[in-house]
């Protein structure tokens, strides 16, 4: 079925899909929004709130992503071209894996959010953008071996589990601990997780627990089994707004872990996680800034045909000023956002997280917990600074 031609209401799509110039977007770049778009519509889209509001997306949804390897998009770029390869994985909708950089990542994570809903996107990737990449970039070779070529092709699924009752954002007070046994051999994980999304669905988690001191320095990163694993139990969390995205709470009780399944150095958790943490809202940032761009069109229209006191709500001044003042927001944000991603096209992988990884949990709305963010980002680019000016005196 083919999916609605382009909303024509304003605000309804980035202005590179709007007939405006852009240096950012290659030929390439926008054959693949198109092919990604029909795909999205046709597979997820279309369905999206009808499953929503049913609390599930069907299992053969999430397989057909994986039969057109459209989720190893969310692992960001550059893609593990070697592993790709060697598992007869070649190309995303005609887009060869060793050409894929972050602008495609941007559209694939534009177009996922396009239905305003969180939960549908978020029943299928959280695996893929959260949980993979740790053992990508710091898993031993053996242990990329045993786990990753069920864990790309989607045969097995992975969940990020970092969150506890106690511990949210403040991730250097993680409280489940992971023991060694006496012959060196096992870790025994004890405690709990909440708000893991995918959880009940998936065979492992890449789990944040304590094998050290408190605090940040006694961290580390495990691979913990989940399904059909004694001392692991699951529920299910009802989440308002992501019904569908298996939100999951995990208790662990004497969990043996084989010590083999360490992801990267003992006690060196608290980095991994927090360069994960930047692709992490990376994808988020773009996500909420196309639900804001669903929200602010769908407003925008209701003003057009929506009357009071004898008028269109559109004919009233005040109106049409929160509306542009939106506006104004949301392509400031979009901007920011293009211009991120074509920076991390162009930078290698470790100078982009030491260059840019301070904006990017800026590139996010604020309230609540966000004003923290934008706080740690203000002041970790105020260090950047600081040392910069530093290197220069010393020259």
């Amino acid at each position: 079925m083919s999916q609605p031609p382009t909303n024509p209401i304003p605000f309804s799509e980035p202005p590179y899909l709007c007939g405006l110039p852009s240096p950012y977007y290659t030929a390439s770049h926008r054959r693949f929004q198109k092919a990604c778009r029909d795909f999205m519509w046709e597979h997820l889209l279309r369905h999206a709130l009808e499953y929503e509001r049913a609390g599930e997306v069907p299992e053969h949804v999430y397989t057909t992503f994986c039969k057109h390897n459209m989720l190893l998009p969310n692992m960001g770029a550059p893609l593990p071209v070697e592993w790709l390869h060697r598992l007869g994985i070649y190309d995303i909708l005609g887009v060869k894996v060793e050409e894929w950089d972050y602008m495609y990542s941007g559209i694939y994570f534009d177009e996922l959010a396009r239905s305003g809903l969180a939960g549908p996107g978020s029943s299928l990737n959280a695996g893929f953008t959260f949980a993979i990449p740790p053992i990508l970039k710091y898993a031993s070779p053996e242990f990329q071996e045993r786990f990753l070529p069920e864990l790309l092709t989607g045969q097995k699924r992975c969940c990020i589990a970092i969150t506890e009752p106690e511990a949210g954002s403040d991730v250097a007070n993680i409280t489940t601990t992971a023991t060694k046994t006496a012959d060196g051999k096992y870790y025994i994980v004890n405690g709990t997780k909440k708000w893991i999304t995918n959880g009940i669905w998936s065979s492992y988690a890449t789990m944040a627990v304590r094998t050290g001191p408190p605090g940040a320095a006694g961290l580390s990163v495990l691979l913990v089994p989940l399904q059909n694993q004694p001392g692991v139990s699951m529920r299910r969390l009802h989440v308002s707004g992501q019904l569908t995205s298996g939100t999951t709470y995990i208790t662990l009780e004497d969990v043996h872990v084989p010590v083999t399944n360490l992801i990267g150095p003992e006690n060196h958790g608290m980095q991994i996680i927090m360069k994960n943490f930047n692709h992490e809202r990376l994808s988020i940032a773009v996500g909420v800034t196309r639900s804001a761009r669903v929200a602010l069109s769908t407003a925008f229209a209701y003003c057009l045909r929506r009357e009071a006191f004898g008028k269109a709500l559109m004919e009233q001044a005040v109106v049409r000023h929160r509306l542009a003042k939106a506006g104004a927001e949301l392509e400031t944000m979009w901007a920011f956002l293009e211009q991120l991603l074509y920076q991390l096209c162009h930078l290698e992988k470790e100078e982009a997280d030491r260059r840019l990884g301070a904006e990017v949990p800026g590139a996010r709305i604020p309230g609540g917990s966000e004003d923290v963010l934008l706080d740690l980002a203000v002041r970790q680019l105020v260090k950047i600074y600081t040392r910069g000016e530093g290197e220069k005196a010393r020259m």
